[in-house]
């Protein structure tokens, strides 16, 4: 049975290349970058060439970006780091119900330490306002973090809106760009954000790798202590192999990005043109105005999430119910609930399927051919 991975939105396969680079790195570069003889220097050059390459794919400077263990860090040493670090100014910190866990638990973290969270609540598309944002406001935030694009429905957020906003305020901006990084060309001095945090992993790069974006000048306090690498920002012997591979697949990802938009608006297409035709009922979960091309959560009426993703397993498609990091939890999306709320049908019945690397369209019209017969023997 040939299997079609539809669930890159939970990570991508590695690009050949970023292969290529990773091991090449490893066979000749083992030096420590902090090292001042040759062996470091070399190892230095790499990691200086990596850092340039993906600032210049944010539009930041060099000296803006710090290497982190993936997404994850980057929001928390964004969000605690900005909340330490500013506490004299304010203790009030706006985000939203539909983050990452990442974000919302690292704000839950800072809720017991004191601070004051306010979680927005989008439209039935997945979107915040930027009359919700400027309402929450007070003279006491000190953070607003927003993320750029929902990695369970695919809405895309107003985040350059919400910049512009806050310039006359004196709240940090982050936004967790992880799902949109890759697929939306973004310049960070554009959009008007003091942080912004990448994964690796969700754009055909290696796992345990990401950045944060810190506009000079930003305030912050370290999470992690020891050495002074990123600039004493945070300390850690750099992970040379993962941030040259990092490089590379991000550096393929922007220069085809273009190319890449408009194949998955096609699978996306096929996918929905493929179950009407199967003539079954389901909705679109998510913006049809504002979303990432390569997400699409669909709810199937009268199914339900555990045994449709169990059948489409044994289908051979790999599909999901939302964040990968909830895998295995009963509890419905926190996002569709935010969406929805507690009573609707669509938190029990929802599935994400996300196009990427190594997808054709054969491969969506098999895929969705098969979630139709599925669909139609649970529903029946």
């Amino acid at each position: 049975m040939d299997r079609i991975y539809l669930d890159h939105a939970a990570t991508s396969p590695l690009h050949p290349s970023v292969t290529e680079t990773i091991v090449s790195v490893m066979q000749s570069s083992f030096g420590n970058p902090s090292s001042i003889h040759s062996y470091g220097r070399d190892a230095r050059k790499i990691l200086d060439e990596s850092r340039m390459a993906l600032a210049d794919s944010i539009g930041a400077d060099f000296s803006e970006m710090v290497f982190t263990s993936g997404g994850t860090e980057a929001d928390n040493l964004a969000i605690i780091g900005i909340a330490r670090a500013n506490r004299q100014k304010g203790q009030h910190i706006i985000t939203s119900q539909i983050e990452h866990h990442a974000v919302l638990h690292t704000c839950q973290f800072l809720e017991k330490d004191g601070f004051d969270v306010t979680y927005l609540t989008p439209d039935d598309t997945g979107r915040i306002t930027v009359q919700s944002v400027k309402e929450a406001l007070r003279p006491d935030t000190i953070l607003v973090t927003i993320m750029y694009g929902n990695n369970e429905v695919g809405t895309i957020q107003p985040v350059k809106e919400i910049g512009e906003l806050l310039k006359s305020h004196q709240a940090y901006f982050h936004t967790d760009a992880v799902q949109a990084y890759g697929t939306i060309r973004m310049n960070v001095k554009e959009l008007g954000v003091n942080l912004l945090s990448v994964s690796g992993h969700k754009i055909n790069g290696p796992k345990g790798v990401g950045f944060l974006y810190i506009k000079s000048g930003t305030t912050i306090t370290p999470n992690v202590f020891g050495g002074e690498q990123e600039l004493k920002r945070r300390a850690g012997t750099e992970n040379l192999a993962a941030i040259a591979g990092f490089a590379k697949a991000a550096t393929l990802s922007i220069n085809s990005i273009d190319e890449k938009k408009e194949l998955y608006y096609c699978l996306r297409n096929t996918f929905i043109e493929t179950l009407k035709a199967e003539e079954i009922d389901f909705q679109i979960n998510g913006s049809t105005e504002y979303f990432l091309p390569h997400v699409l959560n669909i709810s199937f009426p009268n199914t339900d999430v555990e045994p449709m993703l169990v059948n489409l397993d044994m289908a051979g498609i790999a599909a999901s119910s939302g964040s990968a990091c909830t895998a295995g939890s009963l509890e419905p999306s926190h996002v569709l609930v935010a969406m929805y709320g507690h009573d609707s049908q669509r938190i029990k019945n929802s599935i994400r399927f996300s196009f990427g690397l190594g997808n054709t369209k054969e491969d969506i019209i098999t895929a969705a051919k098969e979630t139709a017969k599925i669909v139609k023997r649970l529903q029946n």
